[in-house]
């Protein structure tokens, strides 16, 4: 028994060496340095990034030892958590947390009310009412309750499968109570279009657009599709009628909640209204006597767009002649809003074997620019590119002129009489025959008589009159040429090509007539077959030869982009269609070289130069570029 005794100090000793030792190596408190990525995505993790609650949650968690009752208890914890906010009478550091919790709870267990809970803490959050503290600017958590408002919005009013939101009101359940919102039907309507298929933007992946832009905001970002709206467009401002019937319409949903802070506290039923805000209509809001930002993804909604369009159909088919049924009735000039007085048109036309989209890029850059969207509207013009270009660019005359007496019959819009046309390739040819006083000069390139001479029907010769005879439209006050062949392509001049498309196309039945006609008259044409739209754009073609001879009129001011591929002297190259010398003209205000293949519409050095040429003409600084 004594040896034991006097046994056990010496093990006690040992093991609390041992202990004393262990403990040396390593403290239970201290700091392990890692690369800075690592570090700042632990710093910045939440339940949008990582699907786990943010440090400030988990602070507020911590701090009522509530954390582990969220992992293994979340609705309980959820409870507790929100007795804690009413008796520390709506403390900000709680309120963000429940709006993270409940999101997270919601996402686990697609539950509505948990969503619609999350907006609710996360808009009593973001906008205080008198008296109550307000987040600073450099708070972190500012923006991520923005996020979560929106996204938990987005969810809110999801359908069964989650592909759309669905605008809807009625008497909503809470975790602690009910929340009643209110929704005007009308908010569908958008004057003589209904909106419909509401796709929450902010989960797609877009392709072929270089830059997404996307104005952070509150609100859930959507697209939504439109189509004629059944009954009268009452009170309906003209120009509804020119937005694309595909065009997917950047909408922001916003629930506007009364006083959320003041209600919870109260433990009162919550009021709401559900707000519809369509891009055109302005990009903030004003929430509780503050104007705040929209959420917008302009850029995913204009991918979106071109989903349901069978692009490479509409071009080819479009070219040949060969569309049927509604393609082949759409309409000549769209646009991507209602026209809106005071903002001065940007008018796109495409080139050969081309369509709308070719501008994408493009417009995409233009509306990222704040001062040319809240200076400019843009319309896109659509023809079937192989008739004849004297054809064309009538009938994108008369879709200017129409949708000017249209839009406004009384002359009180300036802004209409200050138009941009921008044309690549021979859509540049369409563009130049609204610019310049033709006279007789390109009537005597292709005919030896007057038109008055030959044998000719009221209709042929009205459409010869109005086609070869023009004067520059007005309403024009700007051109700009990418890309343009004022001398013709190359390409257009190789026999076998030319050939080949003649028999490929069908020329539209308006030149039916017309080609009788110069068949009794063929002593007088120098071509006397109806030409194609490769035919006139033939270096030897008789109409080219006589349109280049005519100036743009000094009344317009004229701009060239043109492109020329490799490293050589761009003065000797071409882009692989048309050559330099072929694109360049004198008496343009400026000419810049873009080292790009034909297509260069989506070069960035073209979208500067059309940026910088669009702020010119607005009288805005380039050196106020964002």
């Amino acid at each position: 028994m004594r040896n034991d005794v006097t046994k056990l100090p010496l093990q006690l000793v040992l093991l609390a060496a041992l202990c004393l030792g262990l403990g040396a190596c390593q403290s239970p408190v201290r700091a392990v340095r890692v690369d800075p990525t690592t570090a700042h995505r632990d710093l910045t993790r939440s339940a949008l990034t990582t699907g786990e609650p943010s440090w400030p949650t988990r602070v507020a968690l911590l701090e009522r030892g509530l954390l582990d009752a969220v992992r293994e208890r979340p609705e309980t914890a959820l409870d507790d958590l929100h007795r804690a906010m009413l008796a520390e009478a709506g403390d900000p550091n709680l309120l963000f947390a429940l709006a993270e919790l409940s999101f997270l709870q919601g996402q686990r267990t697609a539950s509505t009310e948990h969503q619609l809970a999350a907006a609710v803490y996360a808009q009593a959050f973001l906008f205080p009412e008198e008296g109550s503290v307000r987040p600073g600017p450099f708070d972190p958590r500012f923006r991520m309750a923005a996020d979560l408002y929106n996204a938990a919005l987005t969810a809110a009013f999801a359908s069964q499968d989650g592909s759309e939101v669905v605008p809807r009101g009625g008497s909503f359940e809470l975790p602690f109570g009910r929340i009643e919102v209110a929704f005007d039907p009308a908010e569908l309507r958008a004057g003589n279009r209904e909106l419909y298929r509401f796709v929450p933007v902010s989960e797609l992946e877009i392709h072929g657009l270089a830059i997404r832009y996307r104005q952070a905001g509150v609100g859930a970002s959507l697209a939504a599709s439109i189509k004629p709206a059944e009954g009268p467009a009452t009170g309906a401002p003209p120009g509804f009628d020119m937005v694309a019937p595909r065009l997917q319409v950047p909408v922001t949903a916003l629930l506007r909640i009364e006083r959320p802070r003041s209600a919870l506290l109260a433990r009162a039923p919550l009021r709401a209204v559900l707000e519809l805000h369509l891009a055109w209509e302005g990009d903030t809001v004003t929430v509780r006597g503050e104007t705040v930002p929209l959420e917008r993804e302009p850029s995913a909604a204009l991918a979106l767009t071109f989903n349901v369009i069978p692009i490479l159909e509409l071009e080819i088919f479009g070219f040949l002649g060969r569309l049927s049924g509604e393609w082949q009735e759409r309409p000549p000039l769209v646009s991507t809003s209602p026209y809106q007085p005071g903002l001065v048109p940007v008018v796109f036309v495409h080139g050969t074997a081309s369509s709308v989209v070719r501008w994408a890029e493009l417009y995409n850059r233009l509306q990222g620019d704040p001062e040319i969207r809240s200076r400019f509207q843009f319309w896109f013009f659509q023809y079937e590119s192989n008739d004849p270009i004297v054809l064309s660019a009538l009938h994108l005359r008369e879709a200017l002129q129409s949708a000017v007496a249209r839009l406004d019959p009384a002359g009180q819009d300036p802004a209409l009489r200050r138009m941009v046309l921008i044309g690549h390739s021979q859509g540049g040819l369409l563009v130049k025959m609204q610019a310049i006083e033709s006279g007789d000069r390109i009537w005597n390139a292709v005919s030896r008589k007057p038109l008055d001479q030959l044998r000719l029907s009221d209709e042929t010769r009205d459409l010869l009159q109005r086609g070869f005879f023009v004067e520059p439209l007005p309403e024009v006050a700007r051109v700009v040429f990418v890309s343009t062949p004022h001398r013709g392509s190359f390409l257009a001049g190789r026999p076998s090509i030319v050939k080949l498309l003649r028999w490929l196309t069908v020329l539209p039945r308006q030149l039916a007539a017309v080609s009788a006609d110069i068949a009794l008259n063929s002593d007088a044409f120098r071509n006397p077959s109806a030409p194609t739209a490769v035919d006139n754009m033939s270096p030897r073609n008789a109409f080219l030869r006589g349109l280049q001879r005519v100036p743009v009129a000094p009344s317009i001011a004229a701009h060239s982009i043109i492109s020329v591929e490799g490293t050589g002297p761009f003065e000797d190259g071409d882009d692989g269609v048309v050559e330099y010398q072929s694109a360049h003209i004198d008496g343009v205000e400026s000419e810049l070289v873009v080292r790009s293949p034909h297509s260069c519409q989506g070069d960035p050095h073209t979208m500067e130069e059309v940026r910088r040429i669009l702020r010119l003409h607005a009288g805005v600084s380039p050196a106020l570029a964002p």
